[in-house]
């Protein structure tokens, strides 16, 4: 079995090398960072086809240049969901969250300030890769306990049965590689 899995994003080929999760499961690890060319034509692809929105919202992981780059072409402003408190997030909102790329338990917050920006508003979820949806999730049920309003969720690639979900926007399908 090969080493990585080649496919095109947005019209650019990569390869993607294979890790295992599992006895049982390898995923094809999709990386961002250091990756202009296609942080750059993802989020003008992604822009296309997402609605209407006035905030971006991210977990921070891989996904933060994403989210830059499409509030770069947009001219929306973007927040990240932090992975832990900051002595400047006053009064933050929280949510765990296990992702199947994380191998414990995460908790994302939102400081007051973020809070006071997306209430009320239409928010935009950006992501790298929706797999289990996890993730998701955790970051839609911050979008709520914030007043927000999610304008859509989208990501780069779906993995595995997230390409079968009708609630996200996605480029290209990443299987799954069980052994």
């Amino acid at each position: 079995m090969s080493k990585f899995y080649t496919m095109k994003i947005a019209g650019l080929e990569r390869s993607l090398k294979k890790f295992p999760v599992s006895d049982s499961l390898d995923i094809a690890a999709f990386i961002l960072f250091g990756d202009t060319e296609i942080t750059v034509v993802a989020a003008e692809e992604l822009l296309k086809k997402a609605p209407e929105f006035d905030y971006i919202l991210t977990p921070e992981a891989k996904s933060i240049p994403l989210a830059y780059e499409m509030s770069r072409q947009s001219g929306k402003p973007y927040v990240v969901a932090r992975k832990g408190v900051k002595v400047y997030m006053g009064n933050p909102v929280s949510v765990t969250v296990r992702s199947i790329t994380t191998k414990k338990e995460q908790t994302l917050y939102l400081g007051e300030d973020e809070v006071n920006l997306i209430k009320g508003k239409k928010v935009l979820i950006v992501d790298d890769v929706i797999s289990t949806g996890e993730s998701l999730a955790a970051v839609r049920t911050l979008v709520e306990k914030s007043g927000g309003i999610e304008a859509a969720a989208v990501a780069v690639l779906a993995e595995g049965d997230a390409a079968d979900r009708t609630d996200i926007i996605f480029l290209e399908k990443l299987p799954l590689f069980f052994k």
